[in-house]
């Protein structure tokens, strides 16, 4: 049995945002939908009493909000499988155990605790750096949320030949009838040679074909499996972090992998992934890639920290 789409609720807007965005993906898959909800009620009110008929006021809030979000699922699909759990523990540590048996984790931007200047929730930042699954944070605007673009985006890093995210986002562009844009960002030096007048600007074709060239290394092992997939390649120079949050916005889905290197959180996503967990116009897959964390980090090896799709020249891992 194919394993379920796994959501994360808290009774927030943005939580219920990432349900509704989880029943339509439920449905794409074919997959069933389990809803959890984190609630620590029992460390703060104590364990009912045997005999006690009236239940604790945590216990009543965190069932409702599971049987609201259960209900609201139902209501978009009536036809879907749907199971719900109230976890007693903390959010984090119940999406991670659960996120293990799930064809992919979905969290909303923010939660019920964020602070109102913070861009993403404690919470799906830290998910998302240390799921060992696929980890969809729910954020956009609204034509992306209801995938009207039909185009998913892809950032193609230095570590993505036949790699987990290149899969996944060919899956999802399948299962959406939707085009796959797989994008691999450059970066040349910052000024050609001036002492070999002929070479004027070879080195920023040097390093555009070199782009394109691994941007199509990294699709090769998985483009033949996936025949039904339009699929557009485009090698851009500029800023990785940039482009590819402006390019959202034309996207249903940004897809991009981060290693699992046991770097502190922020640091194992890159900072590809974080900015676009923050600025993204649209939902954001991270995929993990399990590599051996560098035994000795230093500033030249900084471009290995993650799979950033952009040039280790760039700078901005």
């Amino acid at each position: 049995m194919q394993s379920p789409v796994l959501v994360g609720v808290d009774g927030s807007e943005a939580s219920l945002t990432a349900l509704d965005w989880a029943v339509a993906e439920a449905e794409r898959h074919g997959s069933a939908l389990r809803i959890v909800h984190a609630s620590l009620w029992e460390r703060y009110e104590g364990a009912v009493a045997a005999g006690t008929t009236e239940r604790p006021e945590g216990q009543v809030i965190a069932e409702n909000v599971l049987a609201a979000a259960e209900e609201r699922a139902r209501r978009l699909a009536p036809l879907l499988q749907v199971t719900g759990d109230v976890l007693a523990e903390d959010a984090i540590s119940a999406l991670l155990r659960e996120g293990q048996h799930a064809l992919v984790l979905v969290v909303g931007s923010r939660g019920r605790g964020g602070f109102a200047d913070l861009l993403l929730g404690s919470v799906g930042l830290v998910v998302a750096s240390r799921a060992q699954g696929p980890v969809v944070v729910v954020r956009g605007e609204e034509h992306a949320l209801e995938a009207h673009h039909r185009r998913v985006l892809l950032g193609v890093g230095d570590h993505d030949v036949d790699s987990e995210a290149v899969r996944y986002a060919f899956q999802e562009a399948a299962v959406r009838g939707a085009e796959l844009d797989a994008v691999r960002i450059w970066r040349g030096p910052a000024f050609d040679p001036v002492d070999h007048p002929l070479l004027t600007g070879e080195s920023r074709v040097h390093f555009e074909e070199r782009a394109l060239e691994e941007l199509d290394k990294a699709l090769e092992a998985t483009v033949g499996a996936y025949p039904q997939v339009s699929l557009r390649r485009s090698t851009v120079e500029g800023s990785a972090r940039k482009m590819l949050a402006d390019r959202s916005a034309a996207a249903d889905l940004l897809v991009l992998g981060a290693r699992r290197t046991g770097r502190p959180v922020g640091l194992e996503l890159g900072r590809v992934a974080h900015r676009a967990l923050h600025h993204a116009h649209c939902p954001v897959a991270v995929v993990p890639q399990h590599h051996p964390a560098p035994t000795e980090p230093s500033e030249s090896s900084e471009s290995s920290e993650s799979s950033d799709p952009s040039e280790s020249s760039e700078g901005e891992r």
